[in-house]
């Protein structure tokens, strides 16, 4: 077995890792190693079991799971745990589903930290929305196509996320909307409001990288049909067809021609 490379890294109370969104394959060298020279491990609901399968064994690991609109430990008690651990002295890693700085609720647990007088390093994940892009073969952004990519909330603290409708609405933007299950119904009628072609391309990624990752193929008009068929945590790629499908669309326009 070939040894991983050392990274060279000032001492730190705590290390904010961004494990991925589910597979071990996407988590990065230096997460690896900072996994491996841990004590403490406080993880999220949403971390893939492969990469805490990787968390030696004499590893404590604490589980702070959030769950939308079900049980969830609180913002409060994390950032409690985080600092109490990070007190005894102890090498602790908290780490997060995709990329730590994504929706991940980091300032809240940085300010914490920094707050007690606390040292801390940042260890990048990769993002649900590159991989699920990946998963349907598709770039988030293409010459000709979209000089920009938006990744958007479908739900925040005050409820279902207002969002630049209009800009979404023109043709070929493309945008990834995290947390958008609940809200899919509401995201349709504000995107169609602002002139959103009811046919736009909708890809949806259930379980991201996971054994059970599902992918639905939709458009603007069915979205909340296909949201409401999902179970797990999912990824919406507004503008981004899974490319057998839209290969198969092409394939038929020319039969037709």
């Amino acid at each position: 077995m070939t040894d991983l490379p050392a990274f060279a890294a000032p001492p730190v109370a705590v290390t904010f890792v961004g494990a991925g969104p589910g597979a071990a394959a996407h988590l990065t060298l230096g997460a690896f190693r900072a996994l491996q020279d841990c004590d403490v491990v406080i993880h999220d609901r949403l971390v893939g079991d492969e990469v805490l399968a990787l968390v030696p064994a004499g590893v404590a690991r604490i589980d702070v799971g959030k769950e939308g609109f079900g049980p969830s430990t609180t913002q409060t008690t994390i950032n409690a745990t985080l600092v109490a651990q990070a007190m005894t002295g102890a090498r602790v890693v908290r780490l997060k589903g995709g990329d730590c700085g994504i929706f991940g609720r980091l300032d809240e647990e940085m300010d914490a930290l920094e707050a007690a007088g606390l040292s801390f390093r940042i260890l990048p994940g990769l993002t649900a929305a590159s991989v699920a892009a990946a998963s349907i073969g598709q770039s988030l952004t293409k010459r000709g196509r979209n000089a920009s990519l938006r990744i958007v909330t479908g739900h925040d603290m005050a409820g279902f996320a207002e969002q630049d409708w209009r800009g979404l609405a023109r043709r070929g933007e493309v945008a990834a909307i995290y947390m958008g299950k609940k809200s899919a119904r509401f995201i349709q009628g504000r995107m169609m409001m602002h002139g959103a072609d009811a046919a736009t391309p909708v890809s949806l990624v259930e379980n991201v990288s996971r054994p059970d990752q599902r992918v639905l193929a939709a458009t603007l008009a069915t979205l909340p049909e296909a949201a409401q068929s999902l179970a797990g945590p999912a990824v919406i790629l507004l503008g981004l067809a899974p490319r057998q499908a839209l290969r198969a669309a092409t394939e038929l326009k020319e039969a037709q021609a």
